[in-house]
């Protein structure tokens, strides 16, 4: 069981960092995607909630590196990812205007169902990260972290992928 934990810790952590990154590279085209997932946000809230989700975001990506601090961030990777996941349900079951996906970048990626099982996908890793544990060899667990790091490229590059097997529609 301690290799799951190695692998669901690498792959949130890593997922985390992308997104961090990303949003740090255009915080200004993050924040003005905002309003959209948090209808009647006031205008002048609009990049303060921006800089807390980068900066709470962070915390979930560092907090994975220590395992003392794992536990945490776990839970903290959870809670916003159910948050996450709360707000783009709310688009993509409200039909009104599309609103993009920023997660990752500039793709300015509609929000749909993907996103929903994207987010499901990594809170199950939260979820299993806390429970699984135990002894892990050093060999098995850089091998556990690889296959984290793999699934993490896979998420990330999930609008990309889907966007290259539709033929861009």
């Amino acid at each position: 069981m301690g290799y799951l934990h190695v692998g669901c810790v690498s792959l949130v952590g890593l997922v985390f960092l992308v997104g961090v990154v990303s949003k740090l590279r255009d915080l200004r085209g993050f924040a003005a995607s905002v309003p959209g997932l948090v209808p009647g946000l006031p205008g002048r809230w609009t990049m303060p909630l921006a800089v807390l989700v980068v900066a709470l975001e962070a915390l979930a990506a560092g907090g994975s590196v220590s395992p003392a601090t794992r536990p945490y961030a776990l839970c903290l990777a959870g809670g916003l990812l159910a948050a996450f996941g709360a707000a783009i349900g709310r688009v993509v079951a409200g039909g009104g205007p599309r609103v993009s996906c920023r997660c990752f970048g500039t793709r300015s990626a509609p929000l749909g169902a993907r996103h929903l099982v994207r987010n499901g996908v990594l809170l199950a890793a939260c979820l299993l990260g806390l429970t699984a544990s135990g002894p892990t060899p050093v060999a098995g667990a850089v091998v556990a972290a690889a296959a984290g790091a793999l699934a993490a490229v896979l998420i990330v590059s999930l609008d990309d992928l889907a966007h290259l097997l539709t033929g861009g529609s």
